[in-house]
């Protein structure tokens, strides 16, 4: 089960780091061989399945723009994750972190949570719907392995997606097969950058993306690793020096910004992981796969049926949904949690903003009263 768990969160994942790849022009071995040495680092050190994701504002962000324009670069994708290890390693040895998401009132942390789940879930119906045929069958048929021991639902669904894409796509098999395996070593990439790629990817992508980490990637996963894993708990002190080590670490060998969102988790526990080696399983996959077969990697992610993605990631996204914990008895509280989930669905650092301005209000005239 820690097996299948381990691949939950390729909903998530694989959209992001393809566009990176595809759109951007990064180097495949610097952003997989990254994102599986801190999938491992994460296992081993919290012992539960905390996510290593791509950063998603600079994702989007960087993919479209650099779709649009050329203002983003590989350099600057480095640069960002520089400045992003850097400001999150300071909040946390500062204990900065810890104080921001103390001022964090629970209702909203639940609304954050709430919203991204409902938002996973919408974005898995989109993704869906590129192929209702595929997605139907690979959903009916991972809800009815969910629960199995003996064919977890995870290795059905890969199995499922590489024949469906062999039958839908067979020039993709042969690219990939024709494309023979080499060995690559890492490369120290920082003595590249300039000043000019240190600015954009701290003023364009790093700054725009610290409400969004602070909510998902700080509150929302120290809230969802408490409450799945008691015995193994996290304070947002840890998460976010952790997440400035595993930036700066990226930065040196030319990988993506990275975090540990709460959706991750939700994928990865889903699918049946519950301990950290599901990210060591994970992350020496990634790790191989870049140092072996980097040159084939668009490929293979080209094979994948995005519809099946889009099944993932529905999932991953309902377990966040019933993860929630219940409203508070109070009408005030619900209405906080409610419009922070609305604003989530959207974008979850404005829906951080706007839950906070929210409670904030609600307070004042509560006090009024």
């Amino acid at each position: 089960m820690e097996w299948a768990g381990a691949f939950g969160d390729l909903g998530t994942m694989i959209p992001f780091v393809f566009g990176y790849i595809a759109v951007v022009g990064m180097d495949p071995f610097g952003v997989l061989l990254a994102l599986g040495l801190a999938m491992v680092a994460s296992g081993a050190y919290y012992r539960t399945p905390m996510p290593v994701q791509p950063m998603k504002a600079i994702a989007a962000i960087a993919i479209t723009q650099a779709a649009q324009t050329v203002v983003v670069t590989p350099a600057v994708i480095v640069a960002a994750s520089l400045a992003t290890g850097a400001i999150w390693l300071v909040l946390g040895l500062t204990g900065a972190a810890a104080r921001l998401a103390g001022l964090v009132p629970a209702a909203v942390a639940t609304g954050i949570v709430l919203g991204l789940g409902l938002g996973f879930m919408a974005g898995g119906l989109r993704m869906m719907a590129s192929h209702w045929a595929i997605a139907a069958a690979g959903l009916s048929g991972t809800v009815l392995l969910l629960r199995s021991r003996r064919m977890p639902a995870m290795f059905a669904l890969l199995l499922f997606g590489l024949a469906s894409g062999a039958l839908l796509e067979p020039g993709t098999v042969d690219a990939i097969v024709e494309r023979p395996m080499a060995l690559r070593a890492p490369a120290i990439v920082l003595d590249e950058l300039s000043w000019d790629a240190l600015l954009a990817g701290t003023l364009l992508l790093a700054l725009p993306q610290l409400p969004l980490t602070l909510g998902n990637a700080i509150i929302a996963i120290r809230n969802e690793n408490n409450r799945l894993f008691p015995d193994r708990p996290v304070s947002e002190r840890r998460v976010a020096i952790s997440t400035g080590l595993i930036n700066l670490a990226s930065a040196a060998i030319g990988g993506i910004p990275m975090c540990h969102g709460a959706g991750g988790m939700a994928g990865h526990v889903a699918f049946g992981a519950r301990t950290g080696g599901a990210l060591i399983i994970v992350g020496s996959s990634l790790a191989i796969l870049a140092v072996c077969f980097s040159a084939s990697v668009e490929a293979l992610f080209r094979l994948f049926p995005v519809a099946l993605l889009g099944v993932m990631l529905f999932l991953a996204g309902g377990q966040l949904t019933i993860g929630c914990r219940p409203f508070d008895n109070r009408w005030p509280d619900r209405i906080v949690t409610l419009l922070t989930a609305g604003f989530a669905i959207w974008n979850v650092g404005a829906a951080f903003v706007v839950g906070l301005v929210a409670a904030g209000l609600i307070r004042r005239l509560q006090a009024r009263s």
